[in-house]
Formats: C-alpha cells, sequence, structure tokens
C-alpha cells in the first residue's frame, strides 16, 4: 500500500481538530488520518510516505457531477453537429473526481452499452464514475432490459434518468409510467444498497415541475426518491423547484449559462433550501471546466460564503447519491482531494 502525506494547508470543511493548517495522510485510496501526523512514528513504523506541501493552498473534496453527457451531445441540428466524448483530463482539470454519466434526446445512437463503456474506461483510469440508466424516452432505454436488473447487477448504474418531462422532446408520459419508473427505480435502490433515485430533465413547457408534484400528492413517490434539473431555465420554473426543497426534493441547476452565482441568489432569496440544491456541468456541447470556474465566482466574483457554495458539488449530491465516502474529508472517506 502505499501512502501519502499531504501538510499545511486549510481545509474546507475544518477538520475536527480546528480551522488552521492541517495534515491528511492517506493510506492507498482513503483517508487514515485528518489532523496532526507524527512523522517520527511513520519513520520509526519504517513506513514509505510521499509528502505535499500544501501550505497557502485550499484543500477540499473533488468535485462530484452528477450530470455529464459523457460520449457527447445528441447532435440535435443533425449528425454533424454531434459533440466528441468527455475525456479524462478533461473532468481531472476541472477538479471532477466523481462522475454520473448519462444520455438525452438521442438514445439511438448514443447507447447505454456506449455509455456504460465510457463509464469503465474512467474507472479504469481511476475516476469515479456512474451512470444513469435511460434517457428522455419513458419506457426507459436500458441495458438489460429494466431498471431493475440494470442497478442489481452492473456496479456503476445507480438510478434512471435523465427522464424528459415538460419538453417538447420528451416521449409525453403519462402520470401513471411516471410513477411506475420512479417507483421500480426506488426498489431496484433498496435490493442493490444503491442511490435509487430518478434523474429527470426538465424542459420549457408551461407545466414545468407539476408532474413531480402529482407524484408526490398522488402516487406516493418521496421526495428523496425525485431529483429533476435544468430548473433554473426562468423564475417561475425556480419558484416552484423553491417550494419542491421546502417538501424534501433535491434540485439541480445546470452551469451551462455560466450564470450560477445568479440563480443561487435567487433560489436563496426565494426561501429555498440550499441543502437541497446542487450544480451540474451538462457537459457536451460546453465543458466540463464550467461547473469549477462558476463554483470559483461564486465564491471570488459573487462573494457567496464557501459554506454555502461548495456543498452544492460535495456534499449535496453525495447524499442524494448516497455516496457515503464522498463529498468529505474525513478518515475512512476516500481520498479525492483537491
Amino acid at each position: 500500500m502505499s501512502f501519502l502525506l499531504i501538510d499545511g494547508g486549510r481545509v474546507w470543511p475544518g477538520t475536527p481538530t480546528g480551522e488552521g493548517p492541517q495534515s491528511f495522510l492517506i493510506a492507498g485510496e482513503r483517508i487514515a488520518r485528518a489532523g496532526p501526523v507524527n512523522r517520527g512514528a511513520l519513520d520509526l513504523l519504517g513506513v514509505e510516505y510521499e509528502t505535499i506541501d500544501a501550505s497557502g493552498c485550499l484543500i477540499m473534496p473533488g468535485l462530484i457531477d452528477v450530470h455529464e453527457h459523457l460520449l457527447g451531445g445528441s447532435g440535435e441540428q443533425g449528425f454533424e453537429t454531434q459533440t466528441p466524448e468527455i475525456f479524462l483530463s478533461e473532468l481531472l482539470s476541472a477538479g471532477i473526481t466523481t462522475v454520473v454519466g448519462c444520455l438525452g434526446t438521442d438514445t439511438t445512437t448514443k447507447t447505454m452499452q456506449g455509455l456504460l463503456a465510457k463509464a469503465k474506461a474512467l474507472k479504469n483510469q481511476g475516476l469515479t464514475s456512474f451512470v444513469w440508466s435511460g434517457g428522455y424516452n419513458v419506457p426507459p432505454v436500458t441495458l438489460t432490459g429494466s431498471i431493475r436488473t440494470d442497478m442489481l447487477f452492473v456496479d456503476e448504474i445507480i438510478g434512471s434518468g435523465e427522464t424528459a418531462i415538460a419538453d417538447k422532446r420528451s416521449t409525453a408520459p403519462s402520470l401513471a409510467e411516471l410513477a411506475r419508473l420512479v417507483k421500480e427505480t426506488y426498489v431496484a435502490g433498496t435490493l442493490s444498497g444503491k442511490a435509487g433515485v430518478t434523474h429527470f430533465h426538465v424542459g420549457e413547457e408551461p407545466h414545468g415541475l407539476a408532474d413531480l408534484r402529482e407524484l408526490l400528492d398522488n402516487y406516493g413517490a418521496k421526495p428523496e426518491w425525485l431529483y429533476p434539473t435544468h430548473v433554473e431555465r426562468n423564475e417561475s420554473l425556480m419558484t416552484e423547484a423553491v417550494e419542491l426543497t421546502k417538501r424534501g426534493v433535491t434540485v439541480d441547476v445546470d452551469t451551462i449559462e455560466e450564470d450560477l452565482a445568479q440563480w443561487l441568489r435567487f433560489f436563496l432569496n426565494a426561501g429555498g433550501d440550499p441543502g437541497h440544491l446542487t450544480a451540474s456541468s451538462d457537459a457536451a456541447i460546453s465543458s466540463p471546466q464550467t461547473l469549477f470556474r462558476q463554483i470559483r465566482s461564486c465564491v471570488l466574483d459573487a462573494r457567496f460564503d464557501r459554506d454555502v457554495v461548495l456543498p452544492l458539488v460535495t456534499a449535496n449530491p453525495a447524499r442524494v447519491l448516497k455516496l457515503s465516502r464522498k463529498g468529505r474529508l474525513e478518515p475512512g472517506c476516500d481520498a479525492d482531494l483537491l
């Protein structure tokens, strides 16, 4: 097992030992210790370790991007407008250490087999990578014939999505069809120990999040089963999203338009629960870099507190996806440190 000592950085969030300069001892792929490290004891035990001097740096958990088109964009203006797949270097340079890939409009030339292969390739290169099973379609396009067997027998598949609602490109599913999908995904999650959430693409049609309210009110769905994205399209939709967070639903905003600070301020001013908000890149046409740049801009330019901004891409998505070793810098957690 290899050992790495990261020494002298300021840590977000602060470790139990305080907010000043900290040290992390990394054993293999996990954090073994957070706080003071006795180098003499390591030397006495004959432990060989590499040291990184993090003086002057902020140490934080790696970013979790819950929504990326890893195979590239669908090319909705013709075949020649498809965008290329996303590569490891693009993700790592954006500080993304955990990614969830998805299909979108095109589930014909972009396939679950191809998406899973891409996720496995990234995993082999050292990145934590998952996928949503399906796409805009209902019934969903799956790998094994059902969401349940996809989630039970394929490690990388953690839920269903991105299922399109309120969008002209959706398959106009009925509420009964949506309820069946959401409950099947939930049951698969309980059986496999995975998140079991349904990730919804929300379009621009005026009924917005009405389908999700119906699922909660009349079809027995629980708030933690639903995870809508693109809720920043307009103020009316964001207002609906704020109300859903008050009921326990976590909502996601994308950073394609590079207006995260604007929508974060609107969300908070409207009384949204910051613990039920995440941000994702929706990378395909845009770069994964937009996620990191927008998070940084919220802190440095818009002057939001780090404690408000950084959970959007660390602790909050880790909770939604039930990734217990992600999004935190504590002993036993994965050593995804930036």
